[in-house]
């Protein structure tokens, strides 16, 4: 993805932010609380790396609001990431710092949700995992 689609995209997702945070439905008690330890089997394909498939553990640390920010493990180390609850109180995407892709997620219930993420480029990948919370 060029410069000038990474900066649309940061703005459209800078814009439903401030559109989602500014919600009425922000302060009625209904969004859901992410926070927490999160665990599923992640299931990705890419070109250079093939299908893989291992367990994903996803902690989400803080969150105010629609908004909240939290950690994984991978590969290479920890990734950290920010994220935004869309007022349906289903959606979700976040994004890390330093990751060139986006998750897209949905909220099933208070113990369970879903993610996938997408990337194109030269590092094309796609992946889901079903995550459920830990007690």
């Amino acid at each position: 993805m060029d410069n000038s689609n990474q900066n649309f995209v940061l703005a459209a997702l800078i814009l439903t932010c401030t559109v989602a945070c500014s919600s009425p439905a922000q302060t009625d008690g209904n969004t859901p609380n992410l926070i927490g330890i999160w665990t599923g089997e992640n299931n990705t394909y890419s070109d250079k790396k093939g299908y893989r498939t291992w367990i994903k553990t996803v902690e989400i640390t803080e969150q105010k609001g629609r908004l909240f920010k939290g950690n994984f493990a991978f590969s290479t180390g920890i990734k950290n990431f920010s994220g935004v609850i869309y007022p349906d109180n289903t959606s979700f995407t976040w994004v890390g710092v330093d990751s060139k892709g986006y998750n897209h997620g949905r909220i099933h219930g208070a113990d369970r949700i879903s993610s996938c993420y997408v990337e194109s480029g030269e590092e094309a990948t796609v992946g889901c995992v079903e995550l459920t919370k830990k007690k």
